[in-house]
């Protein structure tokens, strides 16, 4: 039998450590159309420059926050943050990292085809 306390205590704690960041809660309102928690995806270069992850990657979104707009003056209309958990610790393109979980642009996330049944 597996021990499941260790993931969700490190998921409390990354909360907790995001939320002292922010200086305020992380939103757990899902907004409506936006991909659900649990979903599988891959993290993508972008095609006009270097980054912002080195390689592409697997991961999960993660319910730490739901997604949030992206407010950067060079985000797409509509586009979201969302936390993502990654299968293995990835660097980004600067070199910075390993981080095993991090918020990623909308557009840099791809999902991963349900298997045939």
């Amino acid at each position: 039998m597996r021990d499941r306390s260790a993931p969700v205590a490190a998921d409390a704690d990354d909360r907790q450590a995001v939320e002292h960041i922010l200086g305020r809660p992380l939103s757990q309102t899902w907004p409506a159309g936006a991909l659900p928690p649990g979903t599988r995806v891959t993290v993508v270069r972008d095609p006009d420059w270097d980054g912002p992850w080195q390689v592409e990657f697997p991961g999960t979104i993660d319910a730490m926050g739901a997604p949030v707009p992206n407010e950067h003056a060079q985000a797409l209309s509509g586009e979201l943050l969302y936390w993502v958990a990654f299968d293995a610790p990835q660097c980004d393109s600067n070199g910075d990292g390993p981080y095993r979980k991090a918020q990623v642009w909308g557009r840099y996330l791809r999902t991963k085809p349900e298997p045939a049944g």
